[in-house]
């Protein structure tokens, strides 16, 4: 008798302790979401539609078991409008619709949240949202299909778009509110990840460059629901591209990141990094430490962060995590040391 009463007060407590790792994380005394990128359904966009598996490749389920085994608990998931949709305000392609709930699915069952990422920089077939090519409204009716898809599935985010460039900020936040809009009135209350214009990095976050500062116009983004957060991206290599393998300094991910958060705290608002990545030197490494330590030591207005990236990459791009003949590449290690649910 005292042994099962024993073992249900350590059940109970076990459960208890487990609810109160959740509602921690949630509550802002943790990250929420660390994990990964999982690229391939957005390569080959000249060759359109494309092939799946010769031109472009869906997340596989070894790749998605791994990095749920290394302890991950999200991916975010590129994909190609005009695969999708191949006509404007048209119905899903029900191939393509297939593939991505498989991967979906197979995610989730693995208990990973799933970032649907629209990678298309703001445009479709080279048109920029907002033009007479692609009106905002084309745009939205993109959301509240993919919404209704999905809407039954908390364990799905709504990536808007990867990297909107070359449209005045403001059409980009009259676009993005259109989606959310579109989004809520489906039913859909899924976290959202609203980017910024120009590229969203958090180093140009303050800048002109691209129009008016997101610092400036994303602060009117309009959410019924109140469920989003802000989508930055930031690489540590001379032009803040991610095309070249070194990195400026040790430091260099801290500073850009340290304005954008303190603009988070000022304004009550949430952040996540959706894309970094870095080369396999001593100065990267040390880079991606100091940078993922700053989040996790801020994690009241960061939710978290996917590494750049996973998938179907050549073993020589530098910046991938993919394991090579079941081997992890060095960036591996570091990622693992800031997973969710482990004290910085």
């Amino acid at each position: 008798m005292k042994r099962v009463l024993l073992s249900g007060i350590i059940a109970l407590a076990a459960c208890s302790a487990n609810v109160f790792a959740i509602a921690a994380s949630q509550s802002g005394h943790g990250l929420r979401f660390t994990g990964v990128n999982i690229a391939g359904a957005d390569f080959a966009s000249k060759k359109l539609p494309g092939v799946p598996g010769r031109d472009y490749f869906f997340p596989s389920r070894a790749t998605i078991d791994h990095f749920a085994d290394e302890g991950m608990n999200v991916i975010r998931f590129p994909f190609l409008w005009e695969r999708l949709q191949p006509t404007l305000d048209g119905m899903l392609d029900p191939g393509e619709l297939q593939r991505i709930a498989a991967v979906v699915t197979e995610a989730n069952a693995k208990g990973l949240f799933v970032v649907l990422d629209v990678h298309n920089y703001a445009a479709y077939r080279r048109q920029a949202i907002g033009s007479s090519a692609v009106p905002i409204a084309a745009f939205a009716d993109l959301w509240a299909r993919l919404a209704t898809k999905f809407k039954n599935d908390p364990q799905v985010g709504f990536g808007l778009m990867n990297e909107p460039k070359a449209l005045p900020t403001e059409t980009w936040l009259a676009a993005a509110n259109a989606a959310i809009a579109a989004i809520r009135k489906a039913g859909a209350k899924n976290l959202i990840f609203v980017p910024g214009n120009g590229w969203t990095g958090a180093h140009s976050w303050f800048s002109r460059h691209y129009g008016t500062p997101n610092a400036v116009a994303m602060l009117d983004v309009s959410d019924p629901a109140d469920n989003y957060v802000y989508e930055v991206h930031q690489y540590l290599d001379s032009n803040y591209s991610g095309t070249h393998p070194e990195c400026q300094s040790e430091t260099i991910g801290v500073e850009t990141l340290k304005p954008f958060t303190a603009w988070l705290r000022e304004h009550h608002k949430r952040g996540f990094l959706g894309e970094f990545g870095a080369g396999r030197d001593s100065t990267c490494l040390a880079a991606l430490e100091e940078m993922l330590d700053f989040i996790g030591k801020n994690r009241d207005v960061w939710l978290g962060w996917t590494y750049w990236a996973a998938g179907a990459w050549p073993p020589r791009y530098f910046t991938s995590v993919q394991p090579v003949h079941g081997v992890d590449p060095p960036q591996m290690a570091v990622l693992l040391r800031h997973l969710a649910g482990k004290r910085n």
